[in-house]
């Protein structure tokens, strides 16, 4: 998950979120970059900012820990769906190196919350032909964890399809080690960079999303995203569910990809 949020400015309706020619959006998807086109185009590489989950919860005068538990049911509703919706890989922002600052005892249930997803998920992975992939610092995290975590990855390592979970991660960090370890190698260039990043052997990035209203990158896959296009949607995480994931999909087919060009 992101980075405990900002106070976050109001914007009107007209403000910057706009809906290009094409199929209309579900309710509560907005798009609010790239262009449209008519020749249709297929994400390969999805990434989630997975947010709301606190404010979910809040709305319905219910524990945080609720709104994450809901949290974990709309993961495991789009993980079903990689196949199916033609991906290759879905990333998803689980738990940012920012994270820390929060509270204890939320942390513990965050973890917690882990612990059980790995082991009740797995047998679903290895069934489906999913194979995870951790994106991020994680053997910082708890030596069971790191444990449960590397059984996984070896368990899953032959799955055609990618789960990648970015845990512990921040991306300025990732970018920095990136290039310590280019440097070290010796010629620092975008080549050497990218060969050191977590996702270096991931599909470039097509296309990435961020629910609950907020628009900004809370300093989740800055570099991989500099051609991606980009989401964002009012819809709080829990209540996210694969038809918003198959309009965001159709958003992106409309959307001429240019990286740079006229």
């Amino acid at each position: 998950m992101p980075p405990a949020r900002r106070r976050r400015r109001k914007s009107s309706p007209s403000e910057t979120r706009s809906v290009p020619s094409g199929p209309a959006p579900a309710p509560g998807v907005a798009q609010v970059t790239g262009p449209a086109s008519a020749d249709p185009g297929r994400a390969r590489h999805v990434a989630i900012i997975m947010d709301g989950n606190g404010r979910w919860a809040k709305r319905r005068h219910l524990p945080r820990a609720i709104g994450h538990q809901r949290g974990v049911e709309a993961v495991r509703r789009l993980v079903r769906e990689i196949e199916p919706m033609g991906l290759d890989c879905l990333t998803l922002y689980a738990f940012s190196s920012e994270n820390w600052k929060r509270p204890e005892d939320e942390i513990d249930h965050l973890m917690g919350l882990l612990r059980k997803f790995i082991v009740s998920d797995l047998p679903d992975f290895i069934a489906n032909d999913v194979r995870l992939k951790i994106v991020g610092d994680y053997k910082a995290l708890a030596p069971d964890i790191v444990a449960m975590l590397e059984d996984a990855l070896e368990r899953t390592a032959t799955g055609s399809r990618i789960l990648a979970v970015a845990l512990n991660y921040g991306s300025q960090q990732e970018i920095t080690r990136a290039a310590a370890l280019a440097a070290q190698e010796g010629e620092v260039t975008e080549a050497s960079i990218a060969r050191h990043l977590y996702t270096a052997d991931l599909p470039p990035l097509d296309l990435l999303i961020r629910t609950s209203g907020e628009v900004r990158l809370s300093n989740f896959l800055l570099w991989q995203s500099a051609y991606a296009e980009m989401i964002f949607t009012d819809v709080l995480w829990p209540d996210y569910t694969p038809a918003h994931l198959a309009e965001a999909l159709a958003q992106y087919a409309e959307r001429e990809r240019r990286f740079g060009g006229c």
